[in-house]
């Protein structure tokens, strides 16, 4: 065998081309001097799954979709003719009840992927493929990432914080906690020092007296790692294809706003043609609070009127967002929303977003801890903005344009308020006003 443990970029391209041959992993291993259990593992671990059709039918992974005779799924909204079945449509499965998804069980044995296969031009179902230089790509990522951030996921955390938190609250030292409870914590003494230095437990510095005296070592910034497979088949490319297919679906972004390190964080949902945002406090920045929020909205607006907002999410790549599944699905499997992500360092992909968080500013300094401020603060604050007219809209208010665009039931679920243009305050003086003080109810920008 080959010194080499590593595949390279040539090696991947002729597992790539061995594949389309029907080759063995047996004998692409024997020609690549590999192990085939290497050559079976690469391809499992960087195929790739993608949702498309086949020659002259769209995408539809139904178990039902031959000989189904159901029409108009999507109700009067429907653009097709009455008597189009759904099961040509590839849209109607995420409104349908009776959706059941059917798997390729040959995906499931080797090879593994679709790249040989001769059924691939007529199947309908989700494919998996294998592409050497998306292989090789992710490949270099791994190696990247292997050495950076945090290899603890958020429940052994949440485990840890309630567990070690308290008893430092108490006075205890951290050595005196972890020699207590050896056998219930799995990581070294140092890695709980770091934890709760970089803030990620609720326990803080302040609450070591020892430790406050200490001068602070310069330490480079980590954070959480994030499994960049859950991105997979949700790039922004993949964003942009999916908007060409759905051109009628309205863009909602997702972000978050940080007030300091470790503490309390804003969600915050632009709905971007209406330029109205949302914005709800988290005490930590984990993918649960944001899976609570979004389900907490799926139950106050029905299936009907949530998919319509969120039916098309774009959020950036931070680890608040790193659970995809739990914000697409509700409990019971049913497709809610479709989430994609921006390319990394590119904020302009959801430009609007970002910009409208320069009102947040206006009265939430940056750096200024979100822990000071009630939800229902946070809740008066959006109202006031929301009510702000804007140039871009005809002076027209993001609350005007929604109530237009979705009328004014889904305002009153969502527990929106108009305030008054003459009492409308954008400036951190707005936060220490009581709630009851302000007026509402009469038009926000004149017409």
């Amino acid at each position: 065998m080959a010194n080499q443990k590593h595949l390279s970029l040539t090696q991947r391209v002729q597992i790539q081309e061995s594949l389309k041959e029907h080759k063995s992993f047996k004998e692409i291993g024997r020609e690549l001097d590999k192990d085939n259990t290497t050559i079976s593992k690469e391809i499992k671990n960087h195929r790739q799954f993608k949702q498309t059709g086949a020659l002259g039918n769209k995408f539809n992974d139904c178990a039902h979709r031959f000989g189904c005779p159901v029409t108009r799924v999507c109700g009067d909204c429907c653009e097709r003719s009455p008597n189009f079945n759904c099961s040509r449509c590839g849209l109607c499965n995420r409104k349908c009840s009776d959706y059941k998804k059917e798997y390729c069980e040959k995906l499931n044995h080797p090879p593994y992927v679709c790249n040989g296969c001769s059924q691939k031009s007529r199947c309908t179902l989700e494919k998996a493929f294998y592409d050497a230089a998306a292989a090789q790509k992710e490949y270099e990522e791994c190696l990247t990432e292997s050495r950076n951030g945090r290899n603890i996921t958020e429940p052994e955390l949440q485990q840890i914080d309630d567990l070690i938190s308290p008893l430092i609250k108490n006075g205890q030292s951290i050595h005196h906690v972890f020699i207590s409870h050896k056998d219930e914590v799995n990581y070294c003494e140092k890695t709980i020092y770091n934890l709760v230095n970089d803030g990620f437990l609720s326990a803080r510095n302040l609450d070591m007296p020892v430790k406050v005296r200490l001068r602070p070592r310069k330490r480079k910034k980590e954070e959480y790692k994030v499994d960049k497979k859950c991105r997979l088949g949700r790039t922004y490319e993949d964003f942009l294809s999916f908007r060409d297919e759905h051109p009628d679906m309205m863009v909602t972004e997702l972000d978050s706003v940080e007030g300091v390190k470790g503490g309390p964080v804003l969600l915050t949902i632009y709905f971007s043609d209406a330029k109205l945002q949302l914005s709800f406090k988290r005490e930590r920045n984990t993918s649960r609070s944001v899976t609570d929020i979004l389900n907490d909205l799926y139950q106050k607006l029905g299936r009907e009127d949530y998919c319509k907002l969120f039916g098309l999410l774009l959020a950036d790549n931070g680890s608040e967002f790193s659970d995809p599944a739990s914000a697409e699905y509700d409990q019971d499997g049913f497709l809610r929303s479709h989430l994609f992500y921006c390319d990394p360092l590119a904020p302009g992909q959801k430009g609007s977003c970002e910009n409208n968080h320069r009102f947040i500013r206006r009265i939430i300094p940056k750096g200024r801890d979100l822990a000071l401020y009630s939800d229902e603060q946070i809740h008066i604050m959006m109202d006031h903005i929301n009510s702000y007219c804007r140039a871009e809209l005809s002076n027209k208010s993001p609350y005007d344009m929604f109530e237009f665009l979705y009328g004014e039931e889904i305002l009153h679920k969502l527990n929106l308020t108009r305030i008054h243009a003459d009492q409308i305050i954008l400036r951190p003086e707005l936060m220490a006003i009581s709630a009851p003080s302000y007026q509402t109810g009469s038009p926000s920008c004149q017409n």
